[in-house]
């Protein structure tokens, strides 16, 4: 049974940080690249950050460059995001999604954590 559990949101003030987690399980999470989207009421969930097998290539939304960091344990399955100087504007629930890299290329989400950024 596939299973993506995030965890680690909750509320911070603009400027603070957070670190989510994505513990991964029934499914090869060594040969699955991983990202964490956003979503918010009304809009599309938006891609924020991807990370490939062993780390070796990252890709960031525009929007958090420099602020957000994605990491990967593949020893414990779990993908991270640290997030820095978090602005109102990125209050959102927080989804982790699993791309296999092998066959059968099933593709699986999680179902989030929200965090809300306000003073």
């Amino acid at each position: 049974q596939v299973q993506l559990v995030e965890s680690g949101g909750g509320l911070v003030r603009p400027g603070g940080s957070l670190t989510l987690s994505c513990a991964a399980s029934g499914f090869m999470f060594s040969r699955s690249v991983m990202s964490w989207y956003r979503q918010t009421p009304g809009k599309e969930r938006d891609l924020v950050a991807t990370i490939t097998e062993a780390g070796r290539h990252t890709n960031y939304a525009d929007s958090v460059k420099g602020r957000f960091t994605i990491s990967r344990d593949d020893a414990k399955s779990t993908v991270y995001l640290q997030m820095n100087s978090l602005k109102p504007e990125d209050t959102a629930v927080y989804v982790c999604y699993a791309q296999k890299s092998y066959v059968p290329y099933t593709n699986y989400w999680g179902q989030g954590t929200q965090v809300t950024v306000s003073s």
